[in-house]
């Protein structure tokens, strides 16, 4: 793939975008993903966020229950991968 961006190999790609947001979708229905979601809910919730206001609750690390509103494009951008260099 070399530099390109991930958004931009899905666009060139719309069979592989598919499958991913089937896999995804099916991913957000099982137990592991339907934990994640309602961590999030709560955490947003108890921080004061609302729907369409473009924060998500950012979780601190290790923690499933304390974190803080931050912009959602800043917030998963903040992967592992990133931190180790990437774009």
């Amino acid at each position: 793939m070399g530099s390109q961006s991930t958004a931009e190999y899905y666009k060139k790609n719309p069979k592989a975008k598919a499958r991913r947001l089937k896999q995804q979708k099916a991913y957000m229905q099982t137990e592991k993903g339907k934990e994640i979601r309602r961590n999030a809910d709560r955490l947003s919730a108890k921080l004061g966020g609302k729907v369409g206001d473009g924060l998500d609750a950012a979780h601190y690390k290790g923690s499933k229950t304390n974190g803080r509103l931050q912009k959602a494009s800043t917030n998963r951008r903040s992967r592992l991968k990133v931190k180790k260099g990437g774009k």
